[in-house]
């Protein structure tokens, strides 16, 4: 594979521990290419499983901080960015604080549990002149990465529809322990900061930034937790007659992630799934049907060497997606340091996570009010 010419870029991780469900897909995603390495963290505000966490990805002791605050007074000068891991209620706090203090962010998505909380990270960006970037790494998986170019280049004609599902089990399925954090609600339920977030992000980065105009949904509760809100639908009108229909969830037996994205045009239709994420299902007007993939002479993205750390045929997956998203992340972070402007199209900050959070809201106000709501 590649090997950058630069020396990594130095990470400190908050949050991400060892037993935590993003910290060792992070840490290895990060390294993947060799664009970044992880130098510090504090991992976990259990002692034994920060201490466990450092030994594991090799952190120093003296680098092993026992709180955020600590990490964030000590570090200044030695990190190139800082990556938030804790879960989405701790964001706003965290990030903020950091970028006060001078530290570029990488985030995990949800950015933060409501759109009011994004506005406030987002102030903080433009009054530091501070970089963010927020993780949504569905989008680094190539084919979608085609997709949003086949749309982009016309391919599929005039959009007419988009249904996207991203249906799980986790809430039903016997023997499942979330963590705790997902057990409680906000204005915004919990499984819409988990998954929704996802779903509008897609939808957002195929099309190209179509936005949503009104929206109807509808939010139930299944599984066994209590009164969490576990499964939610809704209709959306976006502007230009595009019209989105969404189910996301975790009461959905027999499906581990079932990602789907259906793209409806006039010339063609497009399908990917997340269990088979190398293949792209084509559909022309003519009734031609075409499989893309990496090695496709069709494909144009998916062929670039970035994409094909090994040759197609032979599986790309879900770190490997997360990899491509840090390697765009570090092409702009080393842009932002050396005071070039070099905005990157696969790279999102706090606006983008607050029009999602806005969108969501609106979801769980018509899901109240059982009607329609601006979104």
């Amino acid at each position: 594979m590649m090997h950058p010419v630069l020396p990594p870029l130095r990470l400190g991780f908050i949050g991400g521990s060892i037993h935590s469900a993003v910290g060792h897909t992070h840490f290895n995603s990060s390294r993947l290419d060799g664009h970044f390495r992880v130098d510090c963290g504090c991992f976990s505000r259990t002692a034994s499983d920060n201490q466990d966490t450092a030994r594991t990805y090799g952190i120093a002791t003296g680098r092993t901080h026992a709180s955020w605050r600590e990490l964030l007074e000590r570090e200044r000068e030695a990190l190139d960015a800082v990556v938030v891991l804790v879960p989405t209620p701790g964001h706003r706090e965290i990030v903020i604080t950091a970028l006060d203090a001078g530290y570029a962010v990488i985030c995990e998505k949800a950015l933060a549990t409501s759109s009011t909380e994004c506005r406030a990270i987002g102030e903080a960006v433009a009054r530091n002149r501070g970089f963010l970037a927020v993780t949504y790494n569905y989008s680094g998986y190539p084919m979608v990465r085609e997709l949003r170019r086949l749309i982009a280049e016309g391919h599929l004609g005039r959009l007419h529809q988009i249904h996207i599902e991203m249906p799980q089990e986790g809430f039903l399925r016997q023997g499942a322990t979330p963590q705790a954090w997902r057990l409680q609600d906000y204005a915004v339920p919990t499984v819409s900061l988990d998954l929704g977030v996802h779903v509008h992000h897609l939808i957002h980065f195929v099309t190209g930034g179509k936005r949503p105009l009104d929206v109807v949904g509808v939010q139930s509760t299944y599984g066994q937790f209590g009164d969490i809100i576990d499964n939610v639908s809704f209709l959306a009108r976006y502007e230009d007659e595009l019209r989105v229909q969404c189910w996301y969830g975790k009461t959905a037996l027999g499906y581990r992630n079932g990602l789907r994205i259906r793209v409806f045009g006039s010339q063609a239709s497009a399908e990917w799934l997340q269990v088979q994420p190398e293949d792209l299902r084509l559909s022309r007007a003519d009734g031609s049907r075409i499989v893309l993939d990496r090695g496709s002479g069709d494909a144009d993205l998916a062929r670039q060497p970035r994409y094909n750390r090994f040759k197609p045929g032979h599986p790309s997956g879900f770190i490997e997606a997360f990899a491509n998203l840090y390697t765009d992340i570090a092409g702009h972070l080393r842009h932002f340091h050396s005071g070039e402007p070099a905005p990157n199209d696969f790279v999102y900050s706090a606006r983008e996570s607050e029009d999602g959070l806005r969108f969501l809201e609106a979801v769980a106000r018509s899901a109240d009010t059982m009607a329609w709501q601006s979104a």
